[in-house]
């Protein structure tokens, strides 16, 4: 017969995915649907939001192409070689996961500032880090940067070998088994990673608030424009705003699940 499993466990799941999750989203879906859609599209597409979308965006993209550069180069030499120290350095990549964003943007903020040496030194090649959008750029990869190395290494290290040694003894260059053994398998884990970080550059709040002059037109990204909607109590236009941000971000993870569906037909 047939084992049938308690339900318990079940409703647990939902009960949590409701209260945590699902009541959430749809709280705040609830609140921008009483709007009229002119009001809506009014206040979405206004000129300091536009320009928010627009840095928070372009900064979330570079962020995310450096961290998938570097990210990878970082996840190769931690998988593939041994050194002193690499226990050190795989543990400091998860630091910050761990280190709550407004100590990060203090931190930042330290070492980057004017009277730093770093932003000295940049400041005589008329180069401006902090309270500007470089300094955001900063911050974003600093926070997002662990998705790329993470989502890399299990990938690398299930990596058969053989098959790299396979290719040398056909006559493959180190760069031809790279382009056409390793990468083909790396393609969508890298794809992920990048997914990842991007999506959390995006809602980034913590650490730039601290580093940004946050000046409307200039370097304001979305997350802080709704927080100072909030203390302007204009609910309404945090709402829009927050929405437009929510519909960004299950767009990013529905690519983050075609990306991983796509690495598992690839598998089997």
């Amino acid at each position: 017969m047939e084992k049938i499993h308690p339900p318990w466990p079940w409703l647990i799941t939902l009960l949590y995915l409701l209260f945590m999750l699902i009541l959430p989203i749809l709280s705040l879906l609830m609140t921008a649907g009483r709007m009229v859609f002119t009001d809506f599209w009014h206040i979405a597409t206004e000129p300091i939001a536009l320009s928010a979308y627009g840095v928070t965006l372009s900064m979330a993209f570079l962020a995310s192409l450096l961290n998938t550069c570097f990210g990878f180069l970082l996840a190769w030499v931690l998988v593939r070689y041994r050194f002193p120290g690499k226990k050190v350095l795989d543990m400091a990549v998860d630091l910050p996961f761990a280190l709550p964003t407004s100590v990060a943007g203090l931190t930042l903020a330290t070492v980057y500032t004017n009277q730093s040496w770093v932003g000295q030194m940049a400041e005589k090649f008329g180069i401006q880090i902090m309270f500007s959008r470089l300094g955001i750029l900063i911050a974003m990869i600093f926070v997002s940067f662990p998705f790329v190395v993470r989502t890399l290494q299990p990938v690398l290290r299930e990596i058969n070998v053989e098959l790299e040694e396979a290719a040398w003894c056909l006559g493959a260059s180190s760069k031809d088994t790279f382009q056409r053994v390793l990468f083909p398998s790396l393609l969508p884990a890298i794809l992920v990673g990048a997914t990842l970080s991007f999506s959390r550059a995006i809602g980034e709040y913590g650490s730039i608030v601290i580093v940004s002059s946050n000046i409307p037109l200039k370097d304001l990204i979305a997350p802080v424009l709704i927080f100072q909607n909030l203390e302007q109590y204009e609910y309404e236009r945090a709402t829009v705003i927050g929405t437009v941000i929510l519909f960004l971000s299950l767009f990013l993870l529905f690519g983050v699940n075609f990306f991983q569906s796509w690495n598992r037909h690839l598998e089997e």
